[in-house]
């Protein structure tokens, strides 16, 4: 068999929706990150703090998991495609709310309104395993990765430019601008994508209206159905999502409080004038494009040894690479981020390619809308009060308090998976 022979066996799954699915998040995760590099600094310049920061989070939160259980429920009962080619339109329009927002209010409006527009989700995250053979996942989720960290890298170095060249708050305006434009021409894509499932009910607005009581009462009893592995992976997922969403938000605001990269803000000046902090901006950009380079460089060698190695041990690798990230983030200098960041990226590149292939590997097809449709709604209410006690403790407490507790939780976490999770053989994996 000759190198192109090879090439073309290896990567024979890229095609139809995994394509389609591939192409719209190229669009949605470049300028998604625009904005996402500075969003902190843009909700404090609204009148925001840390304590806000996890208030929004919690509120978007919730929003979230309120959608959770009739996704799942119409994902598997009406199919995936309608849901999302129709509802990336509404997560689209949302970033108005941003692009225009004269006080932080308005990001707390736009974040609920574009969360319940993600009763998508469960499908999305379905039509992507139905998409994939079971020997190719590891590979194909990780290869999902590397593309997007592959779009998200020129992101930090764009919104450095438009943060330096019209200024923090109103470079910040131009962004959301930019991910309105982006996402609405990726919902377009999405509308050539077709349904995965191979059989669905036609739908029906009523009973889709209705729905909400059997989807919980199905969201709940689906978990008897799945193999008991499944709900310790999702009992370990809980907690690193969770302890996550603490300090999701808090790394930019410790970065320039209290590591002070840019050096000491000085008191009276509005965020958006302070030298600091314009300088402490730019040295942010550089080391999130750290972060997403080292994203690209693992994505391929990382899948492969998912798919070779199998998907628990990269799993807690995953999981305890949490503690020299954490430690050289909050103990460390400006120099120390250009480790401790693509550290955290690379922990997140691992960790969700192992989950994402071992969570194929064990649900069916029939079940997986159901089962994302109830896991997310746990880890979404987990996460909203992840996110604000992260706030909470950062204001009242100490500013390390959340990232320390960050490493508490990955230990029981990587337990549950190795002690509880057994993974399937190749040859038992669920197609």
């Amino acid at each position: 068999m000759t190198l192109k022979d090879k090439i073309k066996t290896e990567f024979s799954f890229f095609r139809g929706n995994y394509l389609i699915l591939i192409i719209s998040w190229i669009l949605m995760d470049f300028a998604g990150e625009l904005p996402g590099t500075y969003y902190p600094d843009y909700v404090i310049q609204l009148g925001g703090s840390p304590s806000i920061l996890g208030l929004i989070t919690f509120a978007s939160l919730l929003a979230l998991a309120s959608v959770q259980f009739p996704g799942g429920y119409l994902a598997d009962k009406y199919g995936r495609r309608w849901l999302i080619s129709t509802l990336t339109f509404g997560v689209a329009l949302s970033f108005i709310f941003y692009a225009a927002a004269p006080s932080w209010h308005y990001i707390l409006i736009g974040g609920v309104l574009q969360n319940i527009c993600l009763l998508y989700q469960p499908a999305l995250n379905a039509m992507m395993a139905d998409s994939l053979p079971p020997e190719k996942r590891g590979i194909g989720f990780s290869i999902l990765n590397l593309i997007m960290s592959v779009s998200t890298t020129p992101a930090p170095i764009v919104a450095l430019l438009l943060v330096a060249n019209f200024g923090s708050e109103w470079g910040m305006r131009i962004a959301y601008t930019i991910v309105v434009v982006f996402y609405l021409s990726a919902a377009i894509v999405r509308l050539k994508l077709k349904e995965s499932m191979k059989t669905v009910e036609k739908l029906s607005l009523k009973d889709a209206l209705h729905s909400y009581p059997r989807a919980l009462k199905d969201g709940i009893n689906v978990w008897k159905i799945v193999p008991r592995s499944m709900l310790f992976l999702f009992l370990s997922e809980l907690m690193m999502r969770s302890s996550s969403a603490m300090i999701q938000t808090l790394f930019l605001v410790y970065a320039f409080y209290a590591l002070q990269i840019g050096g000491a803000p000085t008191p009276g000046i509005p965020p958006q004038e302070d030298p600091a902090l314009q300088l402490a901006r730019i040295k942010w950009g550089y080391a999130m494009t750290a972060l997403f380079l080292c994203m690209v460089i693992s994505a391929i060698p990382a899948g492969k040894l998912i798919d070779k190695a199998g998907r628990k041990i990269p799993l807690i690798i995953s999981q305890l690479l949490t503690f020299p990230a954490i430690l050289l983030f909050i103990y460390g200098s400006y120099p120390t981020l250009f480790i401790a960041m693509p550290l955290v990226g690379f922990s997140m590149l691992l960790g969700f390619s192992s989950y994402q292939s071992l969570f194929a590997d064990l649900v069916p097809q029939e079940h997986r809308g159901k089962v994302t449709g109830s896991m997310n709604f746990f880890t979404y209410i987990a996460m909203a009060i992840g996110g604000a006690m992260g706030g909470l403790l950062y204001d009242l407490f100490f500013p390390q308090l959340p990232f320390l507790l960050v490493m508490v939780l990955a230990i029981p976490s990587a337990a549950l998976v190795l002690f509880f999770v057994h993974e399937p053989k190749p040859e038992q994996r669920e197609a």
